[in-house]
C-alpha cells in the first residue's frame, strides 16, 4: 500500500472545481488584458498589477498600449519615454524591469515570450507567481500562483495563523498552491482565485456571504477573518526630510536626471541639496546652493509637503527659486517648459508640485 504523501494530503480537486464553476459566473471577464493570449498584452497587465489595483491600472495599460503597442515599439522606446507613461503609478523599478524585460526577449527570444515560466522567472520584474499567471493565460500552463491575494484566500480557508511572509509558512504555501492545482481549467482557475482576493475575500470586511469557499473556511467557521492572514509585525518607519529647489527662469524649471537605481530612479525631479537627510539635521540654505545655477533674483519657501515610501517618510521642503540670469547648463540637468510639466517623467509628489507652480495665477512678472 503507497503512503501518502503530503502532495496526497493537500489535494482536492473539489477545491479547484469550486473555484472554477465560481469564476465562470461571477468572476471578472471583461478586463481589457483578458480574452486574449497575446503574452506581450498579458505581460504587462501582471506587472501594472503588483502592487497596484485594478481601477488605477486601468488608464496606464490603455495609454501604454497606444504609445507602445507590441514588444519591439516598447524595446525600441527610449527609456525617458517608457519612465514618463509611467510617471504617478509608483514602484518604479517596475517600470526599469519592464523595459529591461523588453529588450532581452527581443534580443534572446525573437520578440516571443517563453511558455516555460522558469524561464520567464528568469527575466527582468518576473518572479514565480506572476511567471505562473503569464504562462498560464497565455499557453495552459500548469503553474501555480501565489501572490498576496492568494495568500489572504489561502491564509483564510485553511486557517493559517502564521505570518505568510515568513519563509517556511511561504513554502508550504506554495506547496499547497501546487497540489491543488486543478488538472483542466488552469486559465480559469487561476483567473478566479485573483478574482476572489480581489472582490470577496479583500483584507477588509470581506464578502464571505457569496464566497464559494465559505463551507470549507477556518477563519470563517472559527470567527477569525479579521485576524488573518496574520500581519506583519509593525516597525516605526523613520522619517527624512530632503530639501528641494525650484528653480525657475523665463517659464522654465530646472530639473535633474536621477540615477537609475534608489529612490524614483530613472525619473527626472528637482534639485536637492543634500539628499533624503535625517528628518532633525539641519536645513540647508536654499540661496547658497541655488548660486550654482545663476545669479538668483528671488528666493520663497514652499510649503512643505509629505511623501510616504514603503520604508520610510520624506518630509519636502520646496524653496521656490527665481533666476536674474541663469548659468551654463550642467550634465545631468535639464530645464523644462512649466506649461509641459504634466508630460515630464517625474515622482507623483514633484508633478504634483509643478503643476500648481504651473498654474497662471501664480507667476509673476519676474518667472
Amino acid at each position: 500500500m503507497r503512503r501518502l504523501t503530503e502532495f496526497d494530503q493537500l489535494a482536492d480537486p473539489t477545491f479547484s472545481a469550486a473555484v472554477i464553476d465560481w469564476q465562470r459566473q461571477h468572476g471578472r471577464h471583461a478586463l481589457p488584458w483578458q480574452n486574449t493570449t497575446d503574452a506581450y498584452r498579458i505581460w504587462l497587465s501582471e506587472i501594472m498589477l503588483q502592487q497596484t489595483q485594478v481601477a488605477a491600472v486601468l488608464t496606464y495599460y490603455a495609454r501604454f498600449l497606444e504609445r507602445f503597442p507590441t514588444l519591439h515599439s516598447l524595446a525600441e522606446a527610449p527609456s525617458e519615454d517608457v519612465m514618463a507613461l509611467w510617471s504617478g503609478l509608483g514602484y518604479y523599478t517596475r517600470a526599469r524591469n519592464l523595459h529591461a524585460c523588453a529588450r532581452r526577449v527581443v534580443a534572446e527570444y525573437g520578440g516571443v515570450f517563453p511558455s516555460d515560466p522558469a524561464q520567464l522567472a528568469d527575466l527582468p520584474g518576473i518572479g514565480r507567481s506572476t511567471a505562473a499567471a503569464i504562462s498560464a493565460f497565455s499557453s495552459g500552463t500548469r503553474a501555480a500562483i501565489l501572490d498576496g491575494n492568494v495568500k489572504r484566500v489561502f491564509a483564510r480557508v485553511f486557517g493559517i495563523d502564521q505570518y505568510p511572509g515568513i519563509k517556511p509558512v511561504e513554502d508550504a504555501l506554495w506547496r499547497r498552491a501546487e497540489a491543488l492545482l486543478p488538472h483542466a481549467g488552469i486559465e480559469r482557475y487561476t483567473q478566479g482565485l485573483m478574482d476572489l482576493g480581489a472582490t470577496l475575500c479583500m483584507r477588509s470586511s470581506p464578502d464571505c456571504a457569496r464566497c464559494p469557499l465559505q463551507p470549507r473556511c477556518v477563519a470563517f467557521a472559527t470567527g477569525r477573518t479579521a485576524e488573518l492572514p496574520v500581519r506583519k509585525p509593525k516597525k516605526t518607519n523613520p522619517e527624512k526630510r530632503a530639501a528641494m529647489l525650484v528653480v525657475i527662469d523665463r517659464g522654465q524649471v530646472l530639473l535633474e536626471q536621477r540615477a537609475d537605481s534608489g529612490i524614483w530612479g530613472g525619473l527626472l525631479s528637482l534639485p536637492e541639496v543634500d539628499g533624503h537627510a535625517a528628518f532633525d539635521a539641519a536645513m540647508p540654505d536654499a540661496l547658497a546652493a541655488a548660486g550654482r545655477f545663476g545669479a538668483v533674483e528671488e528666493v520663497q519657501a514652499l510649503l512643505p509637503l509629505v511623501h510616504v515610501f514603503t520604508h520610510y517618510k520624506l518630509h519636502i521642503h520646496p524653496h521656490r527659486i527665481v533666476l536674474e540670469q541663469r548659468a551654463g547648463a550642467e550634465a545631468g540637468y535639464v530645464w523644462w517648459d512649466l506649461n509641459d510639466i504634466g508630460n515630464a517623467p517625474l515622482p507623483a509628489p514633484v508633478k504634483k508640485l509643478l503643476l500648481q507652480l504651473a498654474a497662471p495665477s501664480l507667476f509673476t512678472a519676474g518667472v
